[in-house]
């Protein structure tokens, strides 16, 4: 590794211009874009689109929209299926699969209906179609996006807010969240602000004070539950699909509400929040001492003998969670059972005449590639973890499956990870075997879906894997049809989701299907120091190609400097990588050389304007983050009544001009979540000195390992670089899908 000379570092010059909490960058990377009070659509915006409904028009829809839409439709799936599990329940009528046919068939001897000897005949498993017999995919039709609120209660919220002192740009947001009648809803409960993105405790406890007067005060049962539900958004912002009920009350009483306990059973009474009582994993079932003094086992149940029918109770841990995540990830549990559990069981002598020669295909490859076949011939779902190198044996799964007539598709997180995907299985990138996750849910990319709304595949291959949020994976799962299978690859060691769940990382913990370990490791410099970090070390490498520079600074400014120096000098001129193929990344969007700082000096140098544009020129290279976790970058290409044009992926994007200050930066400095699932071929890691306490082992790793040719890093924290490797893991999260998965398949040690 080699280093340029600098002076020392003055530990007491680093100052942050803006106060942001030292883990929320990785808490939730893109957190800024939807924190915003929200802006009202103007008049004659409304206007266009009532005619455009009017003369049947069909408007096309951004992606997040369509997400969204589709988000939707995911849940009222799902409590349709939990409405029609309540009720009484006969017994026998929850099993499902081997389980039920056994129970049926055991009625049916008993009943005197069948013989002993054909009651237990397994029947031939049922086949699918051939894929040539397969019809044709359809594409379902784009969801109608949710209407604007009404004026009129705009208006009327618009009113109540001002009463309580609240901002007037918070009337169309608050309508949107509250529905109708929202300003009744208000006056009735100021403290549903807390419902809009952005607000905070503080700031609804003046909004209440000021309408209620009074008979405002902290031991009020509304504030109890709204802060009860605010904070577990907060958590889910965090990454926990739940939160441990002791936690919950803790939080609480740091929030000034007296009664904790009462606080959460108002928010379970009113449905805003769901409580679960999960089994601990290996507790032994505790032992009660009679009066005799002989001890007895709970399982041996309450009086002796006429207790053998007793349940024991096992210690449990009580979970408070958002319903919409709960859902979310009962689905996903639920899904990967049928993945796993549907796959048809194929004999030996039916294998080689009409199933697909896995054996001769895996053949064909080698090392973790062939492994990789092999696992995916037996089993519905298969895990495959390794680093960038590693991706080319998911592509060769693709290939081989394409090949042996399956109906294959490959989705990657980003844009930049399809076109990487789609070089390396031989495909065009704009077809239907390489795809993004978000374009597959959409509609717009991949193969369609068949006639009962799955998707038309036989195996869906998902790169980036440690991205799934609960909710996307679920939508992904419950998206694929019976006897279809699943391999999810990433590598294990970059940032988790943007939103909530550790998907991923439970499977691995879970050990519920094969997991293939790719023996393939990243070459060169850069491969061998971020394969350091991976374990915990922080090595000095040979470089002698300067494929790896260290840049010590003093303060931010320096940082700064040098960062512009680097990017629009130094690598071009040193390493042949031009500025627009460089890309710098920083811990957070605040602080004296966070994203913003870096971006305007960057702009400054590399494309000097105006900003007449919203702050935007034609050329400047943007990221939009049409939702939280969802980053494509482009450039700025003009700007008229419709909004800000971009050119994102190849694609063209229109922002609507009141949604550019919320979705769209200056792209030239990104975080590391936000570049996540993309690589370049040169990258200027800056770590200034107040970033030191934001660090940690997956951040470093996600962020080295970004380079393809080069990598400099820029730093100020000294020692707290190598520490924060060593000893700073991943912020653990609250979740809930191992726990829900146990009961319903076998754990492999595979």
């Amino acid at each position: 590794m080699s280093t340029e000379p600098a002076a020392a570092e003055d530990p007491g010059a680093a100052a942050a211009e803006e106060a942001e909490s030292p883990g929320a960058e990785e808490a939730a990377p893109d957190a800024e874009a939807t924190t915003d009070t929200g802006e009202s659509t103007s008049e004659g915006q409304e206007a266009d689109k009532d005619k455009a409904e009017g003369e049947g028009e069909s408007t096309e829809l951004s992606d997040a929209e369509a997400e969204i839409a589709a988000q939707r439709e995911l849940r009222e799936r799902i409590e349709q299926r939990k409405a029609s599990k309540q009720g009484p329940i006969a017994a026998g009528t929850k099993l499902s699969g081997t389980a039920a046919d056994l129970l049926a068939a055991v009625r049916a001897v008993e009943s005197g209906e069948k013989p002993v000897a054909s009651a237990f005949q397994e029947p031939e498993p049922a086949r699918r179609p051939s894929p040539a017999r397969a019809p044709e995919p359809v594409r379902p039709q784009q969801p109608v996006a949710d209407r604007a609120p009404a004026q009129e209660t705009v208006e009327a919220v618009r009113a109540v807010l001002a009463e309580g002192g609240a901002p007037p740009a918070l009337a169309e947001p608050t309508a949107a969240a509250l529905g109708d009648g929202a300003d009744g809803q208000l006056r009735a409960d100021p403290w549903q602000l807390l419902r809009v993105t952005g607000v905070r405790p503080e700031q609804a406890d003046g909004f209440a004070r000021a309408l209620l007067g009074a008979e405002c005060g902290p031991d009020d049962e509304r504030r109890g539950r709204a802060i009860t539900v605010w904070l577990l958004e907060q958590a889910a912002v965090a990454g926990h699909t739940a939160l441990d009920a002791a936690a919950l009350h803790a939080a609480l009483g740091q929030r000034a509400v007296p009664d904790p306990d009462a606080a959460v059973q108002g928010a379970l009474a009113e449905g805003d929040a769901l409580v679960f009582q999960d089994a601990l994993e290996g507790t032994e079932v505790p032992v009660q001492r009679t009066d005799d003094g002989a001890g007895r086992n709970e399982k041996d149940g309450e009086g002796g003998e006429n207790g053998e029918d007793a349940e024991p109770e096992r210690p449990v841990r009580v979970l408070i969670g958002l319903e919409r995540y709960a859902l979310a990830e009962e689905s996903l549990a639920d899904g990967l059972a049928r993945v796993i559990n549907s796959l048809p069981k194929e004999t030996e002598d039916t294998a080689e005449s009409q199933g697909p020669d896995w054996e001769a295909a895996a053949a064909q490859a080698s090392g973790s590639a062939a492994e990789l076949i092999r696992a995916v011939a037996g089993h519905g779902l298969v895990l495959h973890s390794g680093g960038e190198e590693a991706r080319a044996e998911p592509a060769a799964l693709v290939t081989a499956a394409a090949a042996l007539g399956l109906r294959v598709c490959a989705a990657a997180h980003s844009a930049d990870g399809r076109r990487r995907l789609a070089r390396a299985t031989g495909a065009d990138g704009a077809g239907n075997t390489a795809v993004t996750v978000a374009g597959l849910l959409a509609g717009d990319e991949g193969p369609g879906r068949d006639a009962e709304g799955a998707l038309a595949l036989d195996l869906l291959v998902v790169l980036d894997a440690p991205q799934l949020d609960v909710e996307t994976a679920a939508m992904l799962v419950e998206s694929l049809p019976d006897g279809a299978r699943l391999v999810l690859s990433g590598d294990p060691g970059v940032l988790w989701s943007a939103g909530p769940g550790r998907v991923f990382a439970d499977l691995l913990s879970a050990r519920c299907c094969p997991q293939v370990v790719s023996r393939t490791p990243d070459p060169g410099p850069v491969g061998e120091l971020t394969s350091g970090i991976g374990i915990g070390e922080l090595n000095q490498v040979e470089a002698p190609g300067k494929e790896v520079v260290l840049v010590p600074v003093r303060d931010p400014a320096e940082a700064i400097h040098r960062t512009v120096q680097l990017v629009a000098d130094s690598v071009p001129r040193a390493i042949g990588v031009p500025a627009e193929h460089t890309q710098v990344i920083t811990p957070g969007h605040g602080g004296a050389a966070g994203t913003r700082a870096l971006n305007a000096a960057l702009k400054e140098r590399l494309n000097p304007g105006p900003g007449r544009f919203g702050g935007f020129d034609p050329d400047d290279r943007v990221a939009h983050v049409p939702a939280p976790g969802r980053t494509t970058l482009g450039r700025v290409v003009r700007a008229d009544a419709e909004g800000l044009h971009l050119e994102c992926g190849g694609a063209p994007v229109v922002v609507p001009k009141e949604r550019v200050e919320r979705e769209v930066r200056h792209g030239w400095a990104l975080t590391a979540h936000q570049a996540t699932g993309q690589r370049w071929p040169a990258v200027v890691v800056v770590l200034p000195g107040d970033a030191a306490q934001s660090l940690s082992r997956p951040w470093v790793y996600t962020a080295f390992s970004r380079a393809e040719r080069h990598l400099s890093v820029v730093q100020g924290v000294e020692q707290a670089l190598p520490r924060a490797v060593a000893e700073r893991l991943w912020k653990d999260r609250t979740t809930r899908l191992q726990t829900l998965l146990r009961p319903q398949v076998p754990t492999t040690t595979a």
